[in-house]
């Protein structure tokens, strides 16, 4: 297992570890709004942050057979079904947007943790 491959597996387990670790500290609100808010926008960008990487280890891996406009509408496509999940998640699921924005924030924490790493 290389270097770049440590970091991804790392990466993955921390986004999972910042995810509960959010969800724990909204439990201190007492409202499920807010609780379900952290856990629906963690899952919601995880989900999304491992399938822009399968995209694009599809696209690395032979250039050939997977073509950038693929990719593009892949991107495209994976944009209309993130941003209709956040969609329902705010009109129809009952969560507090405050919190869904905190759990969609795991993905950016996670890189954050992982620059100050290699820095110091």
């Amino acid at each position: 297992m290389t270097k770049d491959d440590q970091l991804l597996a790392e990466m993955a387990r921390r986004n999972w570890i910042i995810l509960a670790v959010l969800v724990l500290l909204s439990l201190f609100w007492q409202s499920a709004s807010i609780s379900l808010g952290v856990l629906a926008g963690g899952l919601l960008v995880i989900f999304n942050y491992r399938w822009l990487g399968r995209s694009l280890l599809k696209l690395i891996s032979d250039p050939q057979l997977h073509s950038a406009k693929g990719f593009t509408r892949n991107y495209y496509f994976r944009l209309i079904v993130v941003a209709s999940a956040i969609y329902l998640l705010l009109v129809r699921g009952g969560v507090h947007p405050l919190a869904l924005v905190i759990g969609l924030s795991v993905v950016v924490l996670n890189l954050l943790v992982a620059t100050l790493k290699r820095l110091y």
